[in-house]
């Protein structure tokens, strides 16, 4: 059997759906990626602006490379159900509900690398942690295409399906591309609760509520917390809606965990550190971390009027971040916010004041003023 079908049977055989893509010339989606960047459509996200010509060429790195295949592992998976006990309130996007990605994915492609190696092949492997563009990479296989969403989508598997890539040195006939099926549908774009999606198969991740929960490391203005809604962690709001979910399909590597899919929010303000890296190391909740899912929590439970009790602890969080979100969830509320006049923090201390009416010049700082204190708050602490 030659190098290629063998390196396919062996992933086919872990469960995975598997395709192929020359490492052809990939000008267009380097000048899209480009004008993305200068339009600061990446927020914070400074990692992309490195390596952008090794992105879309590379065999700059890799001089040997020729081929990409693909690996891709549904997760259209159900709701693995509520557990007992906690306070379990907002939602957190599918991808999240099982063991890292990256991890599991990884250890495949290390296999995939290893029989390549005793093959006499170099390998490697990529699991959205490198300079590559996955999804038009994806969309060279020819089983697919990026929808106006910006996710890939594919009869073979619906709109849920991660993306590993295996870098080798065959050579592979450029498939003819699949057609673009999105048609005139635009209920992604309409579903999107912050009108992140540009409707071109980019996003402005400034606004996005994945973006916004996963990677943004700041404060975020109170301005964009309708939009966020229930989401402690990412955001289905646009796959939710794809009529090219009904062909979704599920890896048997994976298996979603009800602590993940619905975690006990009070975790996120009185878990230390130490402790918070020790249950959710590992998973998605790691890259934000504790401080900043506290944040999200707290965003949360001010849209939907909850958790009075948890504002109030929040409001003596060790973190800055997690006490300036409660000064403003507090305010929201329409509850007192007095003690933070005394706050360690300067910056915390400067907006108290203005919220209190007591700064000199003060603004309003939900950069909004028609937009209401947000509804009551009710004291639903576990």
């Amino acid at each position: 059997m030659d190098p290629k079908a063998l390196l396919e049977e062996a992933a086919r055989e872990r469960g995975l759906e598997v395709a192929w893509a020359p490492l052809e010339p990939m000008a267009g989606a380097e000048a899209r990626f480009r004008r993305w960047l200068a339009e600061g459509r990446h927020g914070g996200m400074a990692y992309l602006e490195r390596g952008v010509a090794e992105r879309f060429y590379p065999q700059s790195r890799f001089p040997w490379a020729r081929s990409a295949l693909l690996l891709l592992a549904p997760y259209a998976y159900p709701d693995p159900g509520v557990p007992k006990g906690g306070f379990r309130v907002g939602r957190v996007a599918r991808y999240a509900w099982v063991r890292d990605y990256h991890l599991l994915l990884g250890e495949e492609l290390r296999r995939l690398e290893a029989l390549a190696q005793g093959l006499g092949l170099p390998a490697k492997g990529y699991v959205d942690h490198g300079p590559l563009p996955e999804r038009t990479l994806a969309a060279l296989t020819g089983v697919g295409w990026i929808g106006k969403s910006g996710m890939f989508l594919s009869p073979a598997f619906g709109v849920h399906a991660f993306i590993g890539v295996l870098l080798t040195p065959l050579e592979v006939e450029a498939p003819p591309p699949h057609p673009d099926r999105c048609g005139r549908c635009t209920r992604c774009l309409t579903a999107c609760p912050t009108g992140a999606l540009l409707g071109d198969g980019t996003l402005d991740a400034r606004r996005c509520v994945s973006y916004l929960t996963v990677e943004h490391r700041g404060f975020i203005p109170p301005a964009l917390w309708r939009g966020m809604g229930e989401w402690l962690l990412g955001c289905d709001g646009c796959t939710e809606v794809c009529p090219w979910g009904r062909f979704g399909k599920v890896w048997r590597g994976f298996r979603p965990e009800p602590e993940l899919a619905h975690p006990d929010l009070t975790e996120f303000f009185r878990l230390s550190g130490h402790a918070f890296q020790r249950k959710y190391g590992g998973t998605a909740f790691a890259r934000p971390g504790r401080a900043r899912m506290a944040r999200n929590a707290l965003i949360v439970l001010s849209n939907l009027g909850l958790g009075e009790g948890l504002m109030r602890e929040a409001a003596k969080d060790p973190n800055p971040l997690v006490r300036r979100t409660a000064l403003h969830a507090l305010h929201r509320a329409g509850l007192g916010v007095e003690a933070f006049r005394q706050d360690p923090d300067p910056q915390v201390r400067a907006e108290a004041l203005v919220l209190l009416g007591e700064a000199p010049g003060a603004v309003d700082l939900f950069q909004n003023r028609r937009e209401s204190p947000g509804p009551e708050v009710k004291d639903e602490r576990a």
